[in-house]
Protein backbone atom coordinates (compact mmCIF):
# COMPACT_ATOMS: atom_id res chain seq x y z
CA UNK A 1 0.00 0.00 0.00
CA UNK A 2 2.81 2.13 0.98
CA UNK A 3 4.06 2.00 -2.56
CA UNK A 4 1.46 3.15 -4.63
CA UNK A 5 0.58 6.23 -1.72
CA UNK A 6 2.87 8.74 -4.18
CA UNK A 7 1.27 7.85 -7.12
CA UNK A 8 -2.36 8.16 -6.10
CA UNK A 9 -1.00 11.96 -4.85
CA UNK A 10 0.11 12.61 -7.97
CA UNK A 11 -2.71 11.64 -10.16
CA UNK A 12 -5.43 13.08 -7.40
CA UNK A 13 -3.69 15.59 -5.91
CA UNK A 14 -6.08 17.02 -3.44
CA UNK A 15 -7.31 15.77 -0.34
CA UNK A 16 -10.63 16.98 1.13
CA UNK A 17 -10.40 16.44 4.99
CA UNK A 18 -13.02 16.27 7.06
CA UNK A 19 -14.12 17.00 11.22
CA UNK A 20 -17.62 16.55 12.29
CA UNK A 21 -19.04 16.86 15.28
CA UNK A 22 -21.19 13.72 14.41
CA UNK A 23 -21.40 10.47 11.51
CA UNK A 24 -24.28 11.92 9.60
CA UNK A 25 -23.08 15.14 9.11
CA UNK A 26 -19.92 13.62 8.33
CA UNK A 27 -21.23 11.39 6.19
CA UNK A 28 -22.73 13.62 4.05
CA UNK A 29 -19.46 16.23 3.62
CA UNK A 30 -17.81 13.02 2.34
CA UNK A 31 -20.65 11.82 -0.02
CA UNK A 32 -20.47 15.66 -1.65
CA UNK A 33 -17.04 15.61 -2.10
CA UNK A 34 -16.86 12.43 -3.50
CA UNK A 35 -19.90 13.43 -5.83
CA UNK A 36 -17.42 16.37 -6.92
CA UNK A 37 -14.89 14.36 -7.94
CA UNK A 38 -12.78 14.50 -4.84
CA UNK A 39 -11.00 10.93 -4.19
CA UNK A 40 -8.79 11.44 -1.74
CA UNK A 41 -11.03 12.06 1.54
CA UNK A 42 -9.36 11.79 5.25
CA UNK A 43 -11.81 11.90 8.11
CA UNK A 44 -9.73 13.07 11.12
CA UNK A 45 -9.62 10.85 14.14
CA UNK A 46 -11.37 13.67 16.21
CA UNK A 47 -14.48 13.60 14.54
CA UNK A 48 -17.58 12.06 15.93
CA UNK A 49 -17.78 8.29 14.98
CA UNK A 50 -14.20 8.15 12.75
CA UNK A 51 -13.92 4.59 13.12
CA UNK A 52 -17.37 3.82 12.13
CA UNK A 53 -17.45 6.86 9.78
CA UNK A 54 -14.25 5.44 8.40
CA UNK A 55 -15.47 1.82 7.88
CA UNK A 56 -18.91 3.20 6.08
CA UNK A 57 -17.09 5.34 3.98
CA UNK A 58 -14.73 2.32 2.69
CA UNK A 59 -17.84 0.25 1.87
CA UNK A 60 -20.20 3.04 0.00
CA UNK A 61 -17.62 4.43 -1.76
CA UNK A 62 -15.06 2.13 -3.36
CA UNK A 63 -13.88 4.71 -5.81
CA UNK A 64 -12.22 7.22 -2.95
CA UNK A 65 -9.39 6.36 -1.00
CA UNK A 66 -10.46 7.05 2.67
CA UNK A 67 -7.83 7.52 5.24
CA UNK A 68 -7.68 9.35 8.87
CA UNK A 69 -5.52 12.53 10.24
CA UNK A 70 -5.20 14.02 13.30
CA UNK A 71 -3.59 11.00 14.71
CA UNK A 72 -1.89 11.40 18.09
CA UNK A 73 -1.03 8.55 19.57
CA UNK A 74 -0.54 4.87 18.88
CA UNK A 75 -3.48 3.59 20.02
CA UNK A 76 -5.36 6.12 18.45
CA UNK A 77 -3.26 5.03 14.82
CA UNK A 78 -4.70 0.92 15.91
CA UNK A 79 -7.89 1.67 15.91
CA UNK A 80 -7.83 3.75 12.85
CA UNK A 81 -5.97 0.91 10.58
CA UNK A 82 -8.32 -1.42 12.36
CA UNK A 83 -11.68 0.91 11.41
CA UNK A 84 -10.10 0.96 7.34
CA UNK A 85 -8.03 3.66 6.79
CA UNK A 86 -5.70 3.26 4.26
CA UNK A 87 -3.80 6.21 5.15
CA UNK A 88 -2.56 8.16 8.07
CA UNK A 89 -1.75 11.84 8.70
CA UNK A 90 -0.25 13.28 12.00
CA UNK A 91 0.05 16.67 12.78
CA UNK A 92 3.93 16.06 14.80
CA UNK A 93 6.80 13.84 13.71
CA UNK A 94 6.45 10.94 15.89
CA UNK A 95 9.42 8.11 15.60
CA UNK A 96 7.10 5.33 17.57
CA UNK A 97 4.02 6.19 14.87
CA UNK A 98 5.78 6.04 11.89
CA UNK A 99 7.71 2.94 12.88
CA UNK A 100 4.00 1.56 13.42
CA UNK A 101 2.41 2.67 10.22
CA UNK A 102 5.51 1.17 8.34
CA UNK A 103 5.09 -2.28 9.88
CA UNK A 104 1.62 -2.15 8.80
CA UNK A 105 2.37 -1.05 5.27
CA UNK A 106 -0.13 1.95 5.77
CA UNK A 107 1.32 5.25 4.38
CA UNK A 108 2.42 7.45 7.24
CA UNK A 109 2.09 11.27 6.52
CA UNK A 110 3.14 13.14 8.99
CA UNK A 111 2.94 17.10 10.05
CA UNK A 112 6.64 19.06 9.40
CA UNK A 113 7.13 22.64 9.13
CA UNK A 114 11.04 23.43 9.22
CA UNK A 115 13.37 22.10 6.94
CA UNK A 116 15.09 19.84 10.06
CA UNK A 117 11.77 18.52 10.83
CA UNK A 118 10.79 17.97 7.05
CA UNK A 119 14.17 15.84 6.51
CA UNK A 120 13.88 14.54 10.50
CA UNK A 121 10.51 12.78 8.99
CA UNK A 122 11.91 12.10 5.75
CA UNK A 123 15.22 10.03 7.29
CA UNK A 124 12.42 8.01 9.14
CA UNK A 125 11.01 6.08 6.22
CA UNK A 126 8.17 8.42 5.20
CA UNK A 127 6.54 8.42 1.66
CA UNK A 128 5.59 11.89 1.88
CA UNK A 129 5.77 15.09 4.75
CA UNK A 130 2.28 17.28 5.51
CA UNK A 131 3.61 20.37 6.04
CA UNK A 132 1.53 22.59 8.25
CA UNK A 133 0.67 24.88 8.88
CA UNK A 134 2.06 26.32 5.70
CA UNK A 135 0.21 29.69 5.59
CA UNK A 136 2.18 30.45 8.92
CA UNK A 137 5.49 30.68 6.43
CA UNK A 138 4.33 31.93 3.46
CA UNK A 139 2.10 29.77 1.54
CA UNK A 140 3.05 28.63 -1.78
CA UNK A 141 6.39 30.51 -1.55
CA UNK A 142 7.27 28.44 1.28
CA UNK A 143 7.05 25.61 -1.04
CA UNK A 144 8.62 27.10 -3.54
CA UNK A 145 11.85 28.20 -1.48
CA UNK A 146 12.10 24.49 -0.42
CA UNK A 147 12.11 23.02 -3.71
CA UNK A 148 15.96 23.81 -4.16
CA UNK A 149 17.21 22.00 -0.89
CA UNK A 150 14.42 19.16 -0.38
CA UNK A 151 12.95 18.94 -4.11
CA UNK A 152 13.25 15.19 -3.58
CA UNK A 153 11.12 15.11 -0.91
CA UNK A 154 7.00 14.74 -1.64
CA UNK A 155 5.27 17.73 0.18
CA UNK A 156 1.76 18.13 1.56
CA UNK A 157 0.74 21.53 2.53
CA UNK A 158 -2.20 22.09 4.19
CA UNK A 159 -3.27 25.04 6.57
CA UNK A 160 -4.14 27.98 4.44
CA UNK A 161 -4.60 25.99 1.14
CA UNK A 162 -7.77 27.40 -0.73
CA UNK A 163 -9.82 26.63 -3.69
CA UNK A 164 -8.20 29.57 -5.53
CA UNK A 165 -4.94 29.02 -4.25
CA UNK A 166 -4.51 25.45 -4.73
CA UNK A 167 -3.13 25.31 -8.21
CA UNK A 168 0.04 28.14 -7.18
CA UNK A 169 1.22 25.23 -4.25
CA UNK A 170 1.00 22.48 -7.37
CA UNK A 171 2.91 25.42 -9.49
CA UNK A 172 5.49 25.49 -6.15
CA UNK A 173 6.62 21.78 -6.07
CA UNK A 174 3.60 20.50 -4.12
CA UNK A 175 2.76 16.85 -4.52
CA UNK A 176 -1.08 17.29 -3.39
CA UNK A 177 -2.78 19.58 -0.89
CA UNK A 178 -4.98 19.39 2.14
CA UNK A 179 -8.23 21.31 1.69
CA UNK A 180 -10.64 21.07 4.62
CA UNK A 181 -12.89 24.48 5.60
CA UNK A 182 -12.57 25.63 2.01
CA UNK A 183 -14.49 23.24 0.72
CA UNK A 184 -16.84 23.44 3.73
CA UNK A 185 -17.96 26.74 4.38
CA UNK A 186 -19.43 26.78 7.91
CA UNK A 187 -22.74 28.46 6.36
CA UNK A 188 -23.04 25.57 3.75
CA UNK A 189 -22.81 23.11 6.66
CA UNK A 190 -25.21 24.56 8.93
CA UNK A 191 -27.92 24.68 6.07
CA UNK A 192 -27.13 21.24 5.07
CA UNK A 193 -26.40 22.93 1.24
CA UNK A 194 -24.65 19.63 0.38
CA UNK A 195 -24.93 20.96 -3.45
CA UNK A 196 -23.35 24.06 -3.01
CA UNK A 197 -20.18 21.72 -1.36
CA UNK A 198 -19.91 19.34 -4.56
CA UNK A 199 -19.54 22.55 -6.55
CA UNK A 200 -16.71 23.80 -4.28
CA UNK A 201 -15.41 20.17 -4.73
CA UNK A 202 -15.70 20.45 -8.21
CA UNK A 203 -14.08 23.59 -8.93
CA UNK A 204 -11.26 22.39 -6.43
CA UNK A 205 -11.05 19.28 -9.32
CA UNK A 206 -11.14 21.63 -12.35
CA UNK A 207 -8.68 24.26 -10.52
CA UNK A 208 -5.97 21.10 -10.13
CA UNK A 209 -5.75 19.47 -13.25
Amino acid sequence: MIDGWVSKLRKYRAIAVIRASHLELGWHMANAVAAGGVKLIEITWNSSNAGNLINKLRSELPDCIIGTGTVLNLRDLNNAISAGAEYVFTPHVDPELITASIKKNIPMNPGALTPTEIISAWNLGVPCIKVFPVQSLGGANYIKSLQGPLGHIPLIPTGGVTLENAHNFLQAGAIAVGVSSELFPKPLIETGNWDAIVQNAQTLVQMIA
